[in-house]
């Protein structure tokens, strides 16, 4: 079920080919509908959500926009959700929610919001840098978002994990209304929009949901940015209303490479391939290795693991259509692999694993060495695993607190600075032809303000 593909040989120049520009599968397909949805929920608003509920959904929703607070006082009930879990599964998202906060707090003090930027009374102003030079302040302001969506995907399979990691960052930047798209959310969902400290539940999925946070309805308000992964429409909608709002990007299928050598432990590789390819059929399951020998004893776990599997249907579907394993001839090419595939998820199977990371520039999440397996940075370790796909790693990033702020520059000149800089200006502004842009300076330089003489005799 895994293909091997040996370098060298014309098979695998076009399966690497291939797999360079699996990021590219348009939307076209979905565009048209997409759309129309877009269109119709800006124009009917909360009664166009619920219809779209009823077709795509096949349910009515009883609550569309319920906001924190107890079930009994028309809150969506977070608290009581996670009462009603088991203790086992209740301690395990507790545990969750705080590793992933404690990284992001760590993440928001090593970047541009300090731990004092965020106070009771709303962001401090010193948030950012600033500086004066020659007679010049200048610097920049960093501020959290006010409203932030977060899309959950209800369909195959429900993901309170995904609102951890992707609500928590939000609310360690500061973000004071965090909405979450959801349909039909159940007790784990809602438990773990509590820990995360979500502001307001909107029981609806699909591109109607992602058309209804951009936009808004009456009992919403529009959001500044939506994060979170989804299917194909939950994708193309994003990329529609992106310019009215602010998106993390468009995330495609979930992939993994496992980089391999001849100390990998076959089990192990095909363990991480199968975690990945049970999400979706079109997940992809990449292996790069220096051992043929390896490759194919990886081919035999995955074979031998499939019955077993709860998903095997889904895993079947995309070990058949999206799995290859790519034979190169050393270390050094694994490195050139990974940064071609830009891939979301890399799995270091060999030895040093430190060292090949080093040498590679573009991926998602590292998982370094056989003791870290994938599910640990899906669920529990600390950093999110919203993460870009597609070969978007060349240019994304992890979603992380940095995502939810917005910067402001500060430029101040002083009388003096003005006077230095303002022909230089001015000379700029007239050699694009602007004369309004160098005449804002001239008026300046001649007033008092600018002009120590005047400005010294007007006192007296």
């Amino acid at each position: 079920m895994l293909p091997i593909y040996i370098e060298g040989s014309p098979q695998f120049e076009s399966t690497l080919s291939a797999l360079r520009t699996r990021g590219t599968g348009d939307l076209a397909n979905v565009t048209p509908a997409v759309t129309e949805i877009i269109d119709n929920v800006r124009r009917g608003g909360t009664s166009a959500v619920l219809g779209y509920i009823e077709k795509f959904e096949r349910r009515t929703s009883k609550a569309l926009v319920r906001h924190a607070g107890p079930e009994a006082e028309g809150g969506f009930g977070g608290a009581e959700a996670l009462a009603r879990l088991s203790p086992e599964v209740r301690a395990a998202l507790e545990t969750a929610a705080a590793r992933i906060a404690r990284y992001h707090e760590r993440q928001r003090d090593a970047g541009d919001l300090g731990p004092a930027n965020v106070t009771a009374n709303g962001p401090a102003l010193q948030a950012g840098f600033s500086y004066e030079e020659e007679g010049v302040l200048l610097g920049m302001r960093v501020r959290p978002l006010r409203r932030v969506g977060v899309y959950a995907p209800g369909g195959k399979a429900r993901y309170p994990s995904s609102v951890l990691m992707s609500a928590i960052p939000a609310r360690i930047a500061g973000v004071r209304e965090i909405v979450l798209a959801s349909p039909s959310a159940d007790d784990a969902t809602l438990a773990a929009a509590h820990l995360s400290g979500v502001t307001t539940l909107l029981d609806s999925g699909g591109a109607q949901a992602i058309a209804a946070m951009a936009y808004g309805l009456p009992e919403l308000a529009p959001v500044d940015k939506i994060v979170g992964p989804g299917n194909a429409y939950v994708a193309c909608a994003k990329k529609l209303v992106f310019g009215d709002v602010s998106i993390d990007g468009i995330t495609g299928p979930s992939e993994i490479l496992a980089l391999a050598d001849e100390s990998a432990d076959p089990r192990l590789v095909a363990a991480d391939l199968l975690s990945q390819a049970e999400h979706d059929e079109a997940s992809y399951a990449l292996l790069a290795t220096t051992s043929a020998k390896l490759a194919e004893a990886v081919a035999r776990e995955l074979d031998a693991a499939l019955p077993e599997l709860t998903r095997r249907a889904i895993v079947q579907a995309s070990l058949s259509t999206h799995a290859a394993a790519l034979v190169v001839g050393s270390r050094a090419r694994l490195a050139e692999i990974a940064d071609q595939l830009a891939v979301e998820h890399v799995a270091f199977h060999v030895a040093d694993a430190e060292g090949l990371f080093s040498e590679i520039g573009t991926l998602g999440a590292a998982l370094l060495g056989d003791l870290t397996p994938v599910a640990a940075g899906d669920y529990l370790a600390g950093p999110s695993h919203v993460l870009p796909t597609g070969g978007s790693a060349r240019f994304g990033a992890p979603l992380g607190v940095y995502d939810f702020v917005t910067r402001a520059s500060l430029i101040r000149y002083s009388s003096a600075a003005l006077r230095a800089q303002g022909p230089i200006i001015e000379k700029l502004a007239l050699a694009e032809g602007l004369q309004a842009h160098a005449r804002a300076v001239s008026l300046r330089l001649a007033s008092k303000a600018t002009d120590p003489a005047k400005r010294g005799a007007s006192q007296s």
